[in-house]
């Protein structure tokens, strides 16, 4: 049976007090949309359909790569009145799920789940029991099978005994949504068409009502304001923390690590404090991160121990390498085993190879460095001519002396030394040592120059 899932997400969010739409307002590194929007990739469902409203180019834009089925909901009249905009593009068969923008972290397993509970049905929902249910609609059911969802305020004292609520999610045939949409009404107080008159419609139609419930409260929470998207990411990281020390990830304090993407971690990985990872990341067994680094699309093989402060972007690190603390790797560092880069020293589309270092004040940009290198305090290849990037070529075990400017295009043949403070700019031969310095200059009784008065 084909599946298309349905998100709506034409809501402003007024309480987030934002200019920025609220299904865009980020979680996890990921907008709440783009939550959804994922799980519902995973799901391999043949259709998204997305419903947009407020903001609706700048949410289209974001998403402008995904195959999502675009649908406008001009006015804002409810959510029966949202879904009844997907009609003209709604396949006649198959299977729906009706998500929300601002739902996000409703998990797969839970959804597949509701899949197969409603197969047979044609419909079935996700219900929560909470303790305390004020203001959400209760769900009525006799003889264990759901007969109508009441709203908090319609409800008799008895109903609003119940705790078992409404989570909004369902799971509905296309035909039947083809034959139940056209015939909601907005006959209310709020003059709104409401997507829980289905349930209603599948009662009279003598339908069961298949029902199941999340593993984890937290992923049928909603989002309307500031306060609730910082709680909800609290409960989000706590979870991975979880799932992460499960899987025998020793996080020093599980309470203050954050993942903003996907890590996957080899045997006896530890993570310090205010670690972030975002993007896709891997480490490999006993790789150490110190506290407040941050990872986003890098691997580290085995054995590698990084410092306190350092920030790793789209990079790839060897075995048994040292970095840190306050070293940076930008995109394209690829070190390979048994390298050393130290305090703020950066890397920038640079290969360095087996057993070189660089331990402290340098920069590397777009080199190529040799095994057994030693790049000395201070070192800087000067890559950029203000027009076009060069290359600077460092072979097997050089010794690169303190403070060298090193102005590429520049080749430093192998086992090759330069003297501290040279600024090269011509090719150095194998075995050579070269020095760039002027004849040391002296004036007696100097006067520095002095400010002047105003």
């Amino acid at each position: 049976m084909s599946t298309t899932v349905i998100i709506l997400a034409a809501g402003k969010g007024t309480r987030m007090r934002s200019k920025l739409p609220k299904v865009l307002q980020p979680l996890a590194g990921r907008p709440l949309l783009g939550h959804v929007i994922q799980t519902a990739k995973k799901l391999h469902a043949q259709n998204i359909i997305t419903i947009y409203g407020h903001g609706g180019d700048l949410v289209k834009q974001s998403f402008a790569a995904e195959q999502i089925e675009w649908v406008e909901q001009a006015e804002q009249l409810g959510t029966g009145h949202a879904v009844q905009m997907t009609l003209p593009v709604l396949p006649q068969d198959g299977i729906s799920l009706i998500l929300y923008g601002d739902v996000p972290l409703v998990r797969q397993s839970t959804l597949e789940q509701l899949l197969e509970a409603s197969s047979q049905s044609g419909i079935g929902m996700i219900t929560l029991n909470v303790e305390n249910p004020t203001g959400y609609g209760r769900i009525v059911r006799q003889a264990g099978k759901i007969q109508a969802i009441v709203e908090h305020k319609d409800a008799t004292d008895e109903q609003r005994l119940i705790q078992e609520i409404n989570t909004g999610i369902y799971c509905v045939s296309n035909a039947k949504l083809h034959q139940w949409l056209p015939k909601l009404s907005n006959n209310n107080v709020q003059g709104e068409y409401y997507l829980t008159d289905i349930v209603a419609m599948a009662v009279a139609d003598g339908l069961e009502i298949a029902s199941i419930q999340p593993e984890l409260e937290f992923e049928v929470e909603g989002v309307n304001d500031r306060l609730q998207l910082a709680t909800l990411e609290r409960q989000f990281q706590q979870q991975q923390a979880k799932e992460l020390m499960q899987q025998g990830v020793h996080l020093i304090d599980p309470n203050r690590f954050d993942l903003r993407g996907t890590v996957k971690c080899g045997q006896d990985v530890q993570i310090d404090v205010n670690v972030i990872i975002e993007g896709d990341c891997e480490l490999g067994d006993n790789v150490q991160l110190g506290a407040g680094c941050i990872l986003k699309n890098t691997r580290i093989a085995a054995g590698t121990k990084v410092q306190a402060y350092s920030i790793f972007e789209n990079a790839i690190v060897g075995e048994n390498t040292q970095i840190g603390p306050f070293a940076r790797l930008r995109p394209g560092a690829n070190l390979a085993n048994d390298v050393h880069i130290g305090n703020f020293v950066e890397v920038k589309n640079s290969n360095i190879g087996l057993g070189s270092k660089a331990n402290h004040f340098t920069y590397l940009g777009d080199a190529d460095i040799g095994a057994d290198c030693n790049i000395g305090a201070g070192t800087i290849t000067c890559n950029y001519d203000g027009a076009n990037k060069h290359r600077t070529v460092i072979e097997d075990n050089v010794f690169i002396g303190t403070n060298n400017s090193l102005v590429a295009p520049i080749k430093i043949a192998q086992g090759a030394t330069t003297g501290a403070g040279s600024t090269l700019t011509r090719d150095v031969a194998e075995h050579s040592l070269a020095v760039e310095r002027s004849k040391q200059f002296e004036k007696a009784n100097y006067q520095r120059p002095q400010k002047l008065k105003k």
